[in-house]
């Protein structure tokens, strides 16, 4: 029986652009947690963290009410693109960038608070600016943790299922990916390809946590 791949390369897609804004969101979001006191910085912590324990129903309703076509984000969208952003592969990433975001977050934050400071008061009392400090001194310094955290973060992306389901759908050869391919493969009694789809992103999956483990620092 020849397997329809796109679920795989869909999903690889979407975990590498759900990641990608992560990392470069996440950073900054460290960095502010990590480096600075503000009014409300518990509750921006916490709003942080809040989509790994929601229900993925919740997650899924408050994203359709965000970027539904009755919102104002999705009226924009469709203004702009000419179609609705619910049920395409761009909210499949947006649901993937809820799992992958808190993840990194945390994780790139208690890098930056594990960097040896004295290097930061060094490069302070030679001049450099916080912008400067940051790029040359603290992320050399805490890189391999904030690697491991994104290669973690790619990882989760990859296995979304219920917010992808809520707000993405099942649309073969469209917006299906892959975990939301084993479940429908499941619910037609086809357990072969269900098999196959487990095994290989399974494969990814290790391929990727093991990648983790060797950028973790020594």
């Amino acid at each position: 029986m020849a397997i329809n791949w796109f679920p795989l390369w869909l999903s690889l897609r979407v975990a590498l652009l759900s990641t990608a804004v992560a990392l470069a969101c996440g950073l900054w979001l460290a960095y502010l947690l990590a480096n600075r006191s503000f009014r409300g910085k518990e509750v921006l912590d916490a709003a942080i963290t809040l989509p790994l324990v929601l229900p993925p129903t919740v997650l899924g309703y408050y994203l359709l009410v965000l970027i539904g076509r009755s919102s104002w984000i999705g009226r924009a969208w469709e203004e702009v693109f000419g179609s609705p952003l619910v049920f395409t592969w761009k909210a499949a990433v947006i649901a993937a960038l809820l799992h992958s975001l808190p993840l990194l977050v945390k994780s790139a934050r208690a890098a930056l608070e594990s960097v040896d400071h004295s290097y930061e008061r060094a490069a302070r009392n030679l001049g450099a600016s916080e912008w400067r400090l940051f790029w040359r001194v603290t992320l050399p310094l805490a890189q391999r943790s904030i690697l491991a955290a994104t290669a973690l973060a790619f990882a989760r992306s990859l296995g979304d299922f219920g917010v992808t389901l809520m707000v993405a759908g099942a649309i073969p050869g469209s917006t299906q990916t892959i975990s939301v391919a084993i479940f429908n493969a499941v619910e037609g009694g086809n357990m072969t390809l269900a098999g196959t789809l487990a095994v290989v992103i399974s494969a990814v999956a290790l391929a990727i946590l093991t990648l983790a483990k060797r950028l973790e620092p020594r």
